[in-house]
């Protein structure tokens, strides 16, 4: 979310300056201004949270009700910025030979004891400390929203993001034992060579436990930047979620609503990916969001990208744009495109729709019939469906831009409901 800032004016009662009266009086300039509003950021049990109150007043009200949290999204765009494994190591290990004896002990044994001892004790702290600074900064699952739980679970894998911090945490541990370990064997060599040699072991040591669970670290990069490519959704702001079978025509209206090129997030399980972007209607800003498409099937047998469709739809306060293609082109017939429009109206019927039948230009007065489809003449519904979509359907065209003027009004009239939608259900959460 964006900071808002309101600028300020100063203007001075007849000349600009100090006025100084005989009496050596001072008298400012008047100045009048409007405050500044600004919006900052807590960490709170690892999620993200907008700073409206003194600390000790967040920390009570997150105390008192840790679900406050859920409420908002933008975590993964604050998630640390992780080093490779191996620049991590060179640079702790760089820092800790540079490391000096304490000035002062003459005996060699002794001053070779203790720069062995604080050299092993900066590697140990100079890995250890950055491990727990990026643990640290990755939020718990149970205080995130749960959209972006989802994300989590249908781009890294089920269990793999709690899987990951573990072994990192592993590892820092590790670390954290062998460093100590010899730290103390060397500060208690009798002799140089043996203080010597206990530094060599112990370096030895903590780097190959290191390397041998390095992989943990690279995981948690790569994690790191996998989050933070992820679209954020304002949940403040008015959504258009673009539903329906694979190929009907989602991606073209998306871009007919949308102002300039709609911003791609590319998911890293899929060249595909899904659209998200701003759409601009009488002066408002919305946003809108191309789902993958959906199949005939159960929940049990869908991949990934029909989940983030149902997660969108599940998760997120969004009107639907549900797009039907009754022309033959999509490759899904129009009796499971029935029968996939049903289960979602079923399922999220809860949600603003609006119904639209696309590339209406390719429609023909006898509806094209696939060899595996259902043409049970007796289905009344579904042979009406088959010629002209849902009830209430508008028909639009991009190609010969028929309807496309009418879909944005109504499209605008949609997210203007669910803005006054949004708003009141934040009155009422407020006020509970």
């Amino acid at each position: 979310m964006f900071s808002h800032f309101i600028f300020f004016f100063a203007g001075g009662l007849g000349t600009s300056g100090v006025h100084v009266s005989k009496s050596s009086r001072i008298y400012p300039n008047q100045c009048f201004c409007r405050s500044i509003q600004t919006e900052t950021y807590n960490v709170v049990r690892g999620s993200y949270i907008p700073k409206t109150e003194t600390k000790n007043q967040n920390e009570a009200k997150e105390k008192d009700d840790p679900s406050k949290s859920l409420e908002n999204m933008g975590a993964f765009q604050k998630l640390p910025m992780v080093m490779p494994s191996i620049d991590i190591l060179h640079s702790a290990l760089k820092t800790a030979k540079r490391v000096s004896p304490t000035k002062g002990i003459a005996n060699i044994a002794k001053r070779e004891r203790n720069r062995g001892a604080k050299q092993l004790d900066t590697l140990m702290k100079e890995l250890a400390v950055r491990l727990r600074t990026y643990l640290e900064g990755f939020p718990k699952k149970e205080y995130l929203h749960p959209y972006e739980c989802s994300l989590i679970e249908l781009t890294l894998g089920d269990g793999k993001y709690e899987e990951v911090l573990r072994k990192v945490d592993t590892l820092r541990k590790k670390v954290v034992s062998l460093g100590k370990e010899h730290a103390s064997l060397c500060a208690k060599s009798l002799t140089k060579r043996d203080a010597e040699e206990s530094l060599s072991e112990g370096m030895k040591k903590v780097e190959e436990a290191y390397i041998h669970q390095a992989k943990a670290v690279d995981d948690l990069l790569h994690i790191a930047k996998t989050l933070r490519a992820m679209p954020v959704v304002d949940l403040d702001k008015p959504t258009l979620c673009l539903v329906g079978a694979p190929n009907v025509g989602k991606s073209s209206l998306v871009r007919i609503l949308s102002t300039g090129k709609p911003e791609i997030c590319n998911y890293p399980f899929t060249t595909r990916g899904i659209l998200m972007g701003h759409i601009v209607l009488n002066y408002q800003h919305f946003q809108v969001t191309d789902t993958p498409g959906l199949l005939r099937r159960s929940d049990d047998d869908r991949n990934n990208l029909e989940k983030l469709t149902l997660a969108v739809l599940s998760h997120l306060p969004t009107a639907v744009l549900f797009v039907h293609d009754l022309s033959g082109e999509c490759g899904t017939s129009p009796s499971d495109q029935f029968a996939i429009y049903k289960e979602m109206k079923e399922r999220y019927g809860n949600h603003l729709w609006l119904n639209v039948v696309s590339k209406c230009d390719l429609l023909k007065e006898s509806p094209v019939t696939f060899s595996t489809e259902n043409c049970d003449h007796d289905d009344i519904e579904l042979h009406k469906y088959r010629r002209f979509g849902p009830d209430g359907a508008l028909l639009v065209s991009v190609k010969d831009d028929i309807g496309l003027s009418e879909l944005k009004e109504r499209v605008h009239e949609m997210l203007v409901s669910q803005m006054t939608r949004i708003k009141e259900q934040k009155t009422a959460t407020e006020e509970t």
